[in-house]
């Protein structure tokens, strides 16, 4: 999959998409050239593959149980950009398998797919397939014995009972209790009517525990906020006549035992022949596990993975904001570029290991010694930027606030560090280290100061108290002069 990576994009729907069907029309196609296509690891039903050749290995075995070509009938498909380097796409399909079957071919497979970008390749990091069937046996990829068992007592059972089935509630209650989705059904209060038995097994909630409550109380109390406004949403859009037939939305649900899982609830209104809503039934299912992956690769994104502080593509993003909030209030804001000064002795005398300590201890006492609206991020190897917000309006009080926080980030990090370096044998010794560090600093206001602007005066700042004797703060100048005083 090698795509050259564009400098400004803003939308590559259809590049994720190509990306998914490539991965959809190899897979369907039994084409072993696929596992060439991973670097990372894969999840499905109730394990994770955390080993690249064990995922090739299944992947192998999957095609040489079902050599033949499947067919793959899409149903629906939700595409995610990350960030430059990282997409995900979502799809939901029925998979038909070249074999007469009317079980598996009548389940909804749920595929999470996340390519990363490696060079200037797109390769699969992620694949993770959810089907509800636990028929798979030992030496089974998919349960071909179990299916063609289970098509023929269904094949006998349709012949024997196809009327009896139309009729029967309890054993349409039979079939639909066994899923691992919940299903429910609610009135036109929403209060729970019905539901199934896989909810007692998600949240440990016994069903008259639920019926004659509020949907609401299914739901966290930030869950419940969500649904109100999903709620608020659809009334709004059926009054407006533009309310499509399902409405679908993910939320954190509450556990009987305190645990907070994550669901994906997909809900339909039942209307009586006037347009009046009597009622609501749906299902959800639970994507705690898709949540995870998600905040992990938004981690990955966004944070520098050493320290935990904010990369420089989530400070950038930090720093447009500030710029437009200030440009709005014509409040004022500051930057500050940081780099230690002693820092690289300490790695040539005690190993990168003792100079990640010391990097990580930094990020610590930079975030102590601001608010927890600023900024703090790592910038780049010893360097570190951070970012102040709404220090008013006046030019002097704001360049006062500033200068106080830079002495105080100065002072602190002037402090001698104690870092408990691991070493072969298993045991620690600490290791006493100095490190000072330069900082520049400018006061900056969005009306009159571009972002590249700000960075390059603070770094310029940086770079002026390193050849004015380190450990000191020094101040530049962005935009127009300032008034007095600042």
């Amino acid at each position: 999959m090698p795509v050259t990576t564009p400098t400004c994009v803003s939308n590559r729907d259809p590049l994720i998409r190509s990306l998914l069907d490539d991965y959809l029309a190899m897979y369907a196609g039994r084409d072993p050239g696929l596992v060439d296509r991973f670097s990372g690891y894969t999840g499905g039903g109730g394990f994770l593959v955390k080993d690249l050749r064990a995922w090739q290995d299944i992947t192998r075995q999957d095609f040489a149980q079902v050599p033949n070509p499947i067919r793959i009938e899409m149903l629906d498909v939700h595409l995610q950009d990350i960030s430059a380097e990282v997409v995900v796409a979502t799809a939901a399909f029925h998979i038909h398998l070249p074999i007469p079957d009317q079980v598996l071919a009548s389940e909804v497979v749920r595929l999470v797919l996340m390519f990363r970008l490696e060079g200037e390749v797109w390769k699969i990091v992620h694949s993770g397939f959810s089907i509800p069937y636990p028929m798979v046996q030992d030496g089974e990829v998919y349960p071909l014995k179990s299916l063609r068992e289970k098509n023929q007592m269904l094949e006998a059972l349709v012949e024997e009972r196809t009327q009896a089935l139309q009729e029967s509630d309890a054993l349409y209650r039979l079939l639909i209790e066994d899923t691992r989705d919940v299903l429910w059904k609610a009135d036109s209060h929403l209060l729970i009517t019905y539901i199934s038995p896989a909810d007692e097994r998600l949240r440990g909630f016994k069903a008259s525990e639920v019926v004659g409550h509020h949907v609401l109380e299914l739901f966290t109390p930030a869950g419940a906020e969500q649904v109100k406004g999903v709620l608020l949403a659809s009334r709004q859009a059926r009054a407006e006549g533009r309310l499509s037939p399902f409405v679908s939305f993910e939320a954190p649900h509450r556990c009987k035992d305190g645990r907070e899982l994550w669901g994906e609830v997909i809900s339909r209104a039942e209307v009586d022949a006037y347009g009046n809503v009597v009622g609501y039934h749906g299902i959800t299912r639970e994507i705690t596990q898709r949540k995870l992956l998600e905040d992990q690769v938004r981690q990955l994104a966004f944070f520098d993975p050493l320290t935990k502080l904010a990369n420089r593509r989530l400070l950038d993003d930090r720093l447009a904001q500030a710029l437009a909030a200030s440009k709005r209030s014509a409040g004022l804001c500051a930057l500050m570029f940081l780099d230690l000064d002693n820092f690289k002795p300490l790695n040539d005398l005690h190993g990168h290991p003792v100079g990640d300590l010391l990097l990580v201890e930094v990020g610590n006492r930079l975030q102590a010694s601001v608010r927890q609206m600023d900024t703090v991020a790592r910038f780049g190897g010893d360097e570190f930027v951070v970012l102040l917000g709404e220090l008013g309006t006046d030019p002097a009080q704001a360049a006062q606030q500033a200068c106080a926080v830079a002495e105080k980030i100065r002072e602190r990090l002037a402090e001698p560090y104690a870092l408990l370096a691991v070493q072969e044998d298993g045991t620690t010794r600490e290791v006493v280290h100095r490190c000072t560090a330069s900082i520049g600093l400018v006061v900056f206001s969005g009306k009159h100061a571009l972002q590249s602007e700000v960075l390059d005066a603070a770094d310029v700042a940086m770079y002026q108290a390193k050849e004015a004797g380190r450990n000191r703060v020094s101040v530049g100048s962005v935009g127009p002069p300032a008034e007095p005083g600042v």
